[in-house]
């Protein structure tokens, strides 16, 4: 499946990427990947399994370049709890590696894919969740369905539930973090329903702090055969799926 990223606001397309996903046995292997245009990478590979429930084995998520203030490098591994975290302060590399207790619901990942499974009368659900910075620590996910929205393919109109993912901070810093407009922004994302249901939109930000961007599908663009007068599109991995953009708010 193919991405893009943009601003909402300004509709600039930042960035294009992948979802890849690999089923072997019990287990799925996802890789989401943006490039963007100043060179930019945010790519996150995720290993879970998916018997009764999803869970996470383990993932490795790096963002660096321009796009993103505090680059970072972060390790999970879902059987032993060691968290490692390579980040970049002042110039200077930092490596932190830190023992947890995961809980068996930790979504790093694997939110996109949750989404698709949850039932759109549902009205609530929570989930763990994993933050790198300023170091490692677990906060709640609530996620909530906020009505349909119509969209259209090929001049057909179709449904997509709106999911809000709001970001629980708890304790002390969840009273004080509204006060000092240091809550994180919600995450709004859009699911076609049906029998495969489906990821069409996000918007919301990629790292702590960060500013709106929306990821949505992408279309194929078709070009002119240099051999002959035949449209040809070139062929796409198994697996693969194509579109989207980052776009900047």
């Amino acid at each position: 499946m193919d991405f893009s990223c943009c601003a909402p606001q300004q509709g600039e397309t930042l960035a294009a990427g992948d979802l890849i996903q690999v089923i072997r046995g019990d287990r799925l292997i996802s890789e989401l990947v943006f490039h963007f245009k100043d060179g930019s990478v945010d790519d996150e590979i995720t290993i879970f399994s998916q018997r009764d429930h999803f869970r996470l084995l383990s993932s490795h998520h790096v963002q660096k370049g321009p796009a993103f203030p505090h680059p970072m490098d972060v390790s999970i591994d879902g059987s032993t709890g060691e968290v490692r975290v390579r980040s970049t302060e002042n110039g200077k590399d930092k490596v932190q590696t830190k023992h947890l207790d995961l809980p068996p619901d930790l979504a790093n990942g694997l939110i996109f894919t949750i989404l698709k499974n949850i039932r759109p009368d549902t009205p609530e659900t929570k989930l763990s969740y994993l933050v790198a910075a300023p170091k490692p620590r677990l906060l709640k996910l609530t996620i909530t369905p906020h009505g349909e929205d119509t969209l259209t393919t090929a001049g057909s109109p179709h449904r997509a539930t709106h999911y809000v993912v709001k970001v629980e901070l708890g304790g002390v810093a969840g009273v004080v973090a509204p006060l000092i407009g240091k809550q994180p922004q919600d995450t709004h994302v859009w699911i076609l329903g049906g029998k495969a249901p489906a990821f069409v939109k996000m918007e919301g930000p990629l790292y702590q702090g960060a500013p709106i961007w929306r990821i949505e599908l992408t279309s194929p663009v078709w070009q002119q055969s240099q051999h002959s007068g035949n449209l040809s599109l070139p062929h796409a991995a198994p697996g693969l799926m194509s579109g989207a953009e980052v776009l900047r708010p």
